[in-house]
């Protein structure tokens, strides 16, 4: 699993998505976890199924999965 810190006060992780097929799917994708409180930055992509997301905070793996699922899609877990 990984979540590292980049900058003090960010904790990065690396998700795996499965679904994901274009440009759209990533916006859906980065849209619905940005929405969770602490969230600074999402980067889908959609070619290698990754999302990065950075954080003020570790987040909890059911609120992306939610996140992930309100968008249609299934979190397959952290990569």
């Amino acid at each position: 699993m990984t979540a590292h810190t980049d900058t003090p006060g960010t904790v990065t992780a690396l998700y795996k998505v499965s679904g994901m097929s274009c440009g759209h799917c990533e916006g859906a994708v980065s849209g619905e976890i940005s929405a969770i409180p602490g969230v600074t930055s999402v980067k889908a992509v959609a070619s290698t199924g990754e999302v990065t997301v950075v954080s003020a905070a570790a987040l909890d793996d059911e609120a992306v999965r939610a996140a992930v699922d309100e968008a249609g899609f299934e979190l397959v877990g952290r990569a």
